[in-house]
């Protein structure tokens, strides 16, 4: 008998996310989640070479977000999410957990402000917008192969 994965999507990510912050009693809000799920999703082209959700990203006036998920909390408006998570199978692999741990541990202590003000002065986003002004809505796509150059170029050589 073999056992299938859950197909992985953006909402399976944000729940899981909702989940970390439950239990760590941190507040996660709405735009908040959306730059984790941005990091992650950039991070996952970086690190493992691959998607970690095929839902598209734009490149809105308050920073990279999934349109589905943000519906999906927009009745939480700018508070925190509250959301039983304890019955929730996510059904990531290894590979996709240690790169949530890490998205958390180094984007999930920010609060939604500086991971917008963040990801503002970063190129993926700005890129998306130029030609839409700071308050203009957008829902221009955020350029995944362009994340990936960007975010690649941070990573530090290794030293031996």
């Amino acid at each position: 008998m073999s056992l299938v994965a859950k197909k992985i999507n953006a909402l399976t990510v944000a729940e899981y996310f909702i989940d970390k912050a439950n239990k760590e009693k941190e507040v996660i809000t709405n735009k908040k989640l959306q730059k984790l799920l941005y990091y992650s999703q950039v991070w996952s082209l970086v690190l493992n070479k691959e998607k970690l959700f095929s839902e598209r990203i734009e490149a809105w006036v308050h920073g990279p977000a999934i349109p589905s998920v943000y519906r999906k909390f927009k009745i939480f408006e700018f508070n925190p999410i509250k959301l039983d998570t304890a019955n929730i199978s996510f059904g990531f692999s290894k590979k996709q957990v240690d790169l949530l741990e890490n998205i958390w541990s180094v984007y999930g202590k920010y609060n939604a402000e500086y991971l917008e003000a963040l990801t503002h002065s970063e190129l993926p986003w700005q890129e998306a917008r130029k030609e839409k002004s700071a308050s203009e809505p957008s829902n221009n796509i955020i350029s995944l192969a362009t994340a990936k150059k960007f975010y690649a170029g941070k990573l530090k050589p290794k030293t031996f």
